[in-house]
């Protein structure tokens, strides 16, 4: 599945966000557009879908990272 850091530092940092962000500016648009049910739905629901993908990226990403510790370090690092 995802286990490379950088897919998943685009994804928690950039896409993910960036869906979350997007789907808040339409869940407030169709609230103040007239559909309330559908645009609370759509900004408590799919925006949270989206931060907590977020979220979930960056912790396996962190995890990703901890368990390569010859990748941070670089090849001086024994000396």
């Amino acid at each position: 599945m995802l286990k490379k850091p950088e897919t998943l530092f685009v994804l928690g940092y950039m896409l993910l966000p960036l869906f979350a962000l997007l789907s808040a500016i339409v869940g407030l648009t169709m609230i103040l557009g007239g559909n309330k049910i559908v645009g609370i739905i759509v900004l408590v629901v799919v925006t949270q879908v989206f931060t907590f993908g977020a979220f979930f990226a960056l912790r396996k990403r962190k995890a990703a990272l901890l368990q390569e510790p010859d990748a941070l370090q670089g090849p001086d690092a024994g000396h």
